[in-house]
């Protein structure tokens, strides 16, 4: 499993809008059958701010492969850039330690 945390504070455009643009990514994402089940995504913001936190989940590296390939994925990038005024962060991360 391959995990990646993006960072960022939306800066450009409604927060409404914002937030239907990631649930039509999210959607996209369900919808697409090479990629169901292999990407878990989950978008949270820090609560009375404009902090945003994306937790995305890849089976392997084929599959990031095949999601970058995807213009849904490279439009959703591109409307990120715009959101967070060009600032954003991309973390791979290391599982430490986890529950059962």
């Amino acid at each position: 499993m391959k995990q990646f945390l993006i960072k960022y504070r939306l800066k450009s455009g409604s927060e409404e809008r914002w937030h239907q643009d990631i649930v039509r990514f999210i959607s996209a994402l369900d919808n697409d059958p090479a990629l169901r089940g292999k990407i878990s995504y989950r978008c949270m913001k820090g609560r009375g701010g404009s902090d945003y936190y994306h937790l995305a989940t890849a089976a392997d590296d084929d599959t990031i492969k095949l999601l970058q390939a995807r213009e849904f994925f490279l439009r959703y990038t591109e409307e990120t850039k715009r959101a967070a005024g060009g600032e954003v962060e991309v973390l791979p991360l290391e599982i430490v330690a986890e529950t059962a």
